[in-house]
């Protein structure tokens, strides 16, 4: 691995657009999300000053501690809540961030949906799909989706851009991400959110428009105890 996250960050741009090249794919299809979930400012800005501008995060409150800082002294900065999102902390959420991948919900779309209104903001919303059904993860199951994907636009009137998952940690993810493309397509979604640092080639092969690549740029995670 490169010494450095800039370093990183652009042998992964690289990756990206090898793919892009070998499969076919227009340059510049495939957008890179750097996840920069757990690390602080003075982790994130030599990302920032290598040209990176857009980065996901997990949780609202950590992003509240480092982001506002960070998006003034940059802000064409485009921020994406990737992880779970709780109802009350949708006001903050709708604030900080442009775009929210995790819907997966009627609770959720709904006070999204009212807290854009009240804030004059359009975020770009992604619906979760839990292609594994996984129980103790979140997302819509593919049974579901058609439905929830109806639901969100045509009774509550949001314009959904896409799809996201996260495959089982223990099974191949090419599966899940055919799955994911396949739901998408039939619902005329061309946003796919899929693949991250062990397996974001395979995911742009198979027509990921955003990849979410977090260690494989920022380096291995320290997590609190």
């Amino acid at each position: 691995m490169a010494e450095t996250p800039a370093a990183r960050l652009d042998h992964i741009r690289d990756q990206i657009a090898t793919v892009e090249r070998e499969t076919g794919r227009a340059t510049g299809a495939v957008t890179l999300i750097a996840v920069s979930k757990t690390f602080d400012a003075p982790d994130i800005e030599p990302v920032i000053a290598a040209g990176q501008r857009i980065f996901g995060e997990n949780r609202v409150q950590e992003a509240q501690g480092k982001w506002p800082a960070l998006k003034e002294a940059c802000p064409e900065i485009e921020l994406h809540l990737i992880g779970p999102l709780q109802s009350n902390k949708t006001r903050e959420a709708v604030a900080l961030f442009d775009a929210i991948h995790t819907i997966d919900r009627d609770k959720i779309a709904r006070t999204v949906k009212a807290e854009m209104e009240a804030q004059g903001r359009d975020l770009k919303l992604f619906i979760q799909i839990n292609t594994g059904n996984e129980p103790q993860k979140a997302g819509v199951s593919p049974d579901e989706a058609d439905a929830f994907i109806a639901h969100c636009r045509d009774e509550l009137g949001l314009k959904i851009c896409g799809l996201m998952c996260i495959p089982p940690v223990d099974e191949a993810p090419s599966p899940h991400f055919a799955l994911l493309a396949k739901i998408a397509a039939r619902n005329g979604l061309e946003g796919l959110s899929m693949g991250m640092s062990g397996d974001f080639e395979m995911a742009v092969a198979q027509g990921a428009t955003y990849v979410r690549v977090g260690s494989a740029i920022f380096g291995k995670r320290d997590y609190p105890a």
